[in-house]
């Protein structure tokens, strides 16, 4: 890639999705007021069983399956290869993946909280639009488990902090997060102090950070493990925290270690 680069040239978008993906074009918004795509990844046999599965939610889902979509090219998170390799290898019980697109120019809007430096401040509304809106039309679409034990949901960088932040206020709808190289330094470390304030056991939560995304980056995921711990999660319990060492801060590191983190919420 990087010798495309330097010739001025894009490399070419291979498209690499696998497994079962339904797409949902042009999702409608009245909350937010925009549209946006979500795709679907579905276990393998799904159309076969009459069960119902757990869901994960994901923020920038452009970059979840796809190369020939992801910010990168040809760099994502492989969900769903490692989706259908730990259910078919039986490490982890059978669940549906589901990749909501970001708003692109809207989404630092939409994934933080408060608003700082000229941006920021719809996370509430973007909150509103995935509880009473997607995950409705999910749970009327598919064979989903409905419960906070059963639901997870997971982001990277500001899709950290939106996580973070929606696990304080849904704690009864997200009971598994994935909070995946969060941008704690937003707006003076805001979520640290929304943590210290509304952070109550209950939920299952995963943090990494790599040592190479920042100067700062590591010593600010480890003062938001801190902030759970305070509120009685326990590492190892409900707890998990990794630094994984040379990794930066892009789409290959979080495709890495996200099967560590579906065998955490799902074991």
């Amino acid at each position: 890639m990087l010798a495309f680069l330097l010739m001025g040239q894009t490399p070419e978008r291979v498209s690499s999705l696998t497994g079962e993906i339904r797409q949902h074009l042009a999702f409608e918004s009245k909350i937010l007021g925009n549209k946006r795509n979500i795709s679907v990844y579905l276990p393998p046999d799904y159309d076969k069983s009459r069960d119902r599965y757990p869901v994960l939610y994901m923020g920038d889902g452009q970059n979840c399956f796809d190369g020939a979509t992801s910010y990168i090219p040809n760099q994502e998170w492989r969900a769903d290869e490692t989706a259908e390799s730990l259910i078919r290898g039986k490490f982890v019980r059978p669940f549906i993946i589901v990749a909501i697109d970001n708003a692109q120019g809207d989404r630092a809007n939409e994934y933080l909280p408060t608003k700082s430096q000229g941006y920021g401040g719809r996370a509430s509304d973007y909150g509103k639009f995935l509880v009473t809106e997607v995950k409705p039309f999910v749970d009327r679409t598919y064979r989903t488990k409905t419960g906070p034990r059963d639901t997870a949901l997971a982001g990277s960088s500001f899709g950290g902090i939106i996580t973070s932040y929606l696990g304080l206020e849904y704690p009864g709808v997200f009971g598994r997060l994935g909070i995946f190289s969060p941008s704690v330094w937003f707006d003076n470390r805001v979520i640290l102090k929304m943590v210290a304030a509304k952070a109550k056991r209950g939920q299952r939560i995963y943090i990494d950070i790599g040592t190479k995304e920042g100067p700062f980056s590591t010593v600010e995921a480890r003062q938001l493990r801190d902030a759970y711990a305070k509120a009685g999660y326990q590492l190892g319990r409900d707890l998990s925290y990794f630094e994984d060492a040379g990794a930066e801060h892009n789409e290959r590191a979080w495709d890495h270690r996200f099967p560590s983190f579906v065998m955490w919420i799902w074991k």
